[in-house]
């Protein structure tokens, strides 16, 4: 209990009585380390994930924890929740695959167009639908803006857990909404990690993207190595 109450009053301050919460530093820092591990497909990239989850949510509904230095921001609080249920479904889901036998926790594909414009659909629709919902929940203002970052996150996330290439595309819809969101609320730790996740994030979506490629240049190169056998006139690659 000492721990946690700790955990709770940490602060790391600055000159001018500024200070940044323990709690938000390291719900990022952990949100970091899960996205390192989504990139490179680990399955640890789950549990990580849900740590910084729970951190973050005491950060976002700071009013029920005591903290009056900060609004609350609903969607974002709601969006760990959220977090928290799609990583249990992304954990579970990857650990089956590799446990399969596949030999990787997921094989990166690109969605359909048809799933592409239920992702598009759902984050518009979604986006407007949760709006007055916040704004009758007292959320901080622009509320469309926390909507907009609750519904990316839940696309995003449960894009990651069927392997879509995509998915990495969504959090930097989300990225450059949440910036100025999180700056004009003075979460400033959390602004600094979307700024820093828009580029990360863009690096896992090229990254994943060529593990699709090297998968679908893999079976013509197959060939062209058995065709080679066949006959000696045909150049290796």
């Amino acid at each position: 209990m000492e721990f946690l109450q700790w955990l709770f009053d940490a602060k790391i301050e600055f000159a001018g009585g500024q200070f940044l919460m323990l709690r938000e530093v390291l719900g990022n820092v952990f949100g970091l380390l899960s996205a390192l591990g989504g990139m490179r497909r680990k399955i640890w990239a789950w549990p990580v994930g849900i740590i910084g989850n729970v951190l973050l949510l005491t950060v976002f509904l700071g009013s029920l924890f005591g903290d009056a230095s900060h609004v609350d921001l609903l969607g974002q609080a709601g969006r760990q929740v959220m977090f928290i249920a799609t990583s249990v479904y992304g954990w579970v889901r990857w650990h089956r695959t590799k446990e399969s036998g596949a030999g990787t926790a997921v094989e990166p594909e690109w969605a359909s167009w048809g799933t592409r414009a239920l992702l598009i659909a759902a984050m518009v629709g979604g986006t407007a639908a949760l709006t007055p919902l916040f704004r009758a929940l007292g959320s901080y203002e622009p509320v469309w803006a926390d909507a907009w970052i609750f519904m990316g996150s839940l696309l995003a996330t449960y894009g990651m857990a069927k392997g879509w290439v995509e998915f990495w595309l969504i959090w930097v819809a989300v990225d450059i909404v949440g910036v100025p969101l999180l700056l004009s609320a003075g979460y400033y730790a959390s602004a600094f990690m979307y700024l820093f996740y828009g580029v990360f994030t863009l690096t896992g979506f090229f990254v994943w993207w060529r593990v699709r490629r090297r998968r679908e240049d893999a079976p013509e190169e197959t060939v062209s190595v058995e065709t080679a056998h066949l006959d000696p006139t045909v150049q290796r690659r």
